[in-house]
């Protein structure tokens, strides 16, 4: 319904809201000392990556993993390394329980969370005509129930806790038609976590905030295929997939106190991608 002049003029209660206690210096928003902060699909790739850039920001991290058990040995070098407290959890993000039972576990590892990176995902990258049903299940399981089940159960701390804060990898998938590779279930996929991500961010503006980030192709198991990367060299403005340590810094920003008015954002890091 649209709204008179009048009626915008109204004064409402709570509002305006007041500006958050945070550093000035730009510098100190960045830091992540006292935080803690969940990252699954933690192992390898992007999400070890983000971990490790939580941990250099002096932040204690969970390292969720699925079947690599070399995530344990990562959060030992990360707790080393950085004298922070790092802790490896075997979860399987598609089993609901195994998502509330593991969150359970963090906060009585290190009592809050206060930054939860849904990152683990999967790709089975086939026409629809050539992929059977149990391989776009597993794909939904993984890409979308578990960010599902993660935010349910990590939302429900963060509305105890009064904060927190959910950040989504998504994927360029969800913006595009990926060529010269079909994978229409996987774009899919993650074009429902993006919009999913998107209505958290409004559902929890009382205690949370919720931001996107839909990486293109990275030097990793989920980068381009071999049959893929010199398209994706081609079509990348930059010339090249990305480098892990180029997201670091994107991921630290929307954790950290330097993005507290940023909420609802998709962001793309795509080395230029999806231009036209």
């Amino acid at each position: 319904m649209s709204m008179t002049v009048s009626d915008c003029t109204t004064i409402r209660d709570g509002f305006p809201r007041p500006f958050p206690n945070t550093p000035e210096n730009v510098l100190d928003q960045f830091k992540m000392t006292g935080k803690v902060v969940v990252v699954t699909g933690a192992a390898d790739g992007i999400g070890y990556a983000v971990a490790e850039a939580m941990a250099e920001a002096n932040a204690s991290v969970a390292l969720w993993y699925n079947s690599n058990d070399a995530a344990i040995a990562k959060a030992e070098v990360l707790a080393k390394a950085h004298g922070i407290k790092a802790v490896a959890y075997k979860v399987d993000v598609s089993n609901s329980d195994q998502v509330q039972a593991t969150i359970a576990d963090v906060l009585k590892d290190f009592e809050r969370i206060d930054v939860f990176i849904a990152n683990a995902g999967m790709a089975i990258s086939k026409p629809i005509l050539e992929q059977t049903l149990d391989e776009y299940r597993k794909q939904m399981s993984v890409n979308v129930d578990g960010i599902v089940f993660c935010a349910k159960y990590a939302g429900e701390v963060f509305k105890r806790q009064n904060s927190g804060n959910l950040i989504i990898t998504s994927s360029m998938s969800a913006h595009i038609v990926n060529v010269p590779t079909d994978q229409p279930v996987y774009n899919a996929t993650k074009a429902y976590v993006t919009h999913f991500g998107k209505s958290l961010a409004r559902e929890w503006r009382d205690f949370g905030r919720v931001n996107i980030v839909s990486p293109g192709f990275f030097d990793t198991k989920m980068g381009a295929s071999p049959m893929a990367v010199n398209e994706a060299y081609r079509m990348s403005s930059a010339g090249r997939q990305g480098h892990t340590k180029e997201i670091k810094g994107l991921y630290l920003y929307l954790a950290s106190d330097a993005s507290t008015y940023m909420t609802g954002s998709d962001v793309l890091i795509d080395g230029g991608y999806v231009l036209p």
